[in-house]
């Protein structure tokens, strides 16, 4: 194991400062390689995951605004989904931010929403108390609904 390798695992910052110096003066052969491809393999995992956290709070929310909104304004006049509403605003900002940034997650991004979906399924039976099959079992809002802001599901009684 190198000196470079050694720091890794001590001091991670002096670590990715020395790796920079290191390609800034073109000394390619004394990179700690290794751990450079699996930091980069884990900043991508991380973008994805941060986006996929994301959609499943947002979707979720579209869940609750399409199946549980219309019982709660009926019971409660004031119960306006005004929370509900910014949260999807706030996930939707993040999420175009992160799309703007990162734009290789686009051609990933079906694959993402599928996955989030689920997850979103048991977050929103969670929180509303109502079976998970009262949600469609695939994701029922297309891509460019999600990440539109000017869209919200029609309520179901």
């Amino acid at each position: 194991m190198t000196e470079l390798s050694n720091l890794y695992h001590i001091d991670y910052s002096a670590w990715a400062q020395r790796n920079a110096e290191l390609l800034r003066s073109g000394n390619y052969d004394a990179l700690d390689t290794a751990h450079l491809l699996e930091e980069l393999d884990d900043m991508g995992k991380s973008e994805q995951r941060e986006l996929e956290n994301r959609l499943t709070i947002l979707l979720a929310h579209l869940l609750k605004w399409e199946y549980q909104l219309p019982q709660l304004s009926d019971k409660w006049r004031e119960f306006d989904g005004r929370s509900w509403r910014s949260t999807i605003i706030e996930q939707r900002d993040r999420i175009a931010k992160r799309l703007k940034k990162t734009p290789g997650l686009k051609a990933i991004l079906a694959e993402i929403i599928a996955e989030a979906y689920a997850d979103a399924v048991t977050l929103a039976g969670k929180e509303t108390q109502l079976p998970g099959t009262t949600f469609p079992a695939a994701c029922p809002y297309r891509e460019s609904e999600i990440l539109d802001e000017d869209y919200y599901p029609v309520g179901h009684d």
